[in-house]
């Protein structure tokens, strides 16, 4: 794995904390443990983290004042609240407050390792997908996703329709790694289900055709998970 996941994690309940650091610690996250709000605030400030998980309950300052304090900070940073207290005002009042996901005590350790691990990846879509670049290379091709141009070495290009240009592009800025098929079917799509799932494989198939003029440029199908775009050298 390359540079691992920060975490910052704020629980007042010392054992607890450190048997849940070591626990994220084995599973290759870089944690930071903190025993309260106010001592939860100073680390943050010091270091950039990938994702906070606060207590609600914590002496000194609360688990919601840490969060609007870091939200004011970072607006990005995702933010998992973990809570005794399982009333239906407090969660909102952790969604209102900024929070990504909530967890009521005791829970499952592999549920939270699942909501980080999914909540990471979508922030790390998001930023890729959301990135300003519209220009690429792939092997023999270029794409201009402003212009929706595919074009093959000095051919005149292909004009893609909207879904094949988001597709390529998501796969291209994945290239050479999985793009979970979750992924693109909740950014092009909107929505995942078997429908739009058989959608986007026709689209795929759409793609590899274009695709073929260059044998080094291939749309692999990673079975069950997603699609990778990959060019060989």
């Amino acid at each position: 794995m390359e540079n691992n996941k920060k975490i910052l994690l704020v629980e007042d309940d010392q054992n607890f904390g450190i048997v849940l650091r070591e626990f994220l610690t084995l599973n290759d996250f870089d944690v930071t443990l903190a025993k309260n709000g106010m001592e939860g605030f100073e680390k943050f400030k010091k270091d950039n983290f990938d994702l906070c998980i606060l207590d609600v309950m914590m002496p000194y300052k609360d688990g919601y004042t840490l969060a609007k304090e870091i939200r004011e900070k970072n607006a990005e940073v995702p933010i998992i609240f973990l809570t005794a207290k399982a009333l239906k005002e407090d969660v909102l009042k952790g969604y209102k407050v900024g929070a990504d996901d909530y967890l009521n005590k005791p829970f499952d350790s592999e549920v939270l390792l699942m909501k980080i691990q999914a909540i990471i990846q979508r922030k790390t879509v998001d930023t890729l997908a959301d990135s300003k670049q519209f220009e690429f290379t792939i092997g023999e091709f270029s794409l201009n996703s402003k212009l929706r141009f595919l074009t093959h070495n000095d051919e005149k290009p292909a004009k893609l329709s909207p879904k094949e240009n988001e597709l390529l592009r998501l796969l291209i800025l994945h290239e050479n790694d999985l793009m979970p098929r979750e992924i693109a079917l909740t950014k092009i799509w909107r929505d995942d289900n078997y429908f739009t799932s058989r959608s986007m494989d026709v689209y795929i198939a759409k793609l590899r055709k274009y695709l073929k003029l260059d044998p080094k440029v291939e749309i692999l199908n990673i079975h069950g998970e997603g699609f990778r775009l990959v060019v060989n050298k």
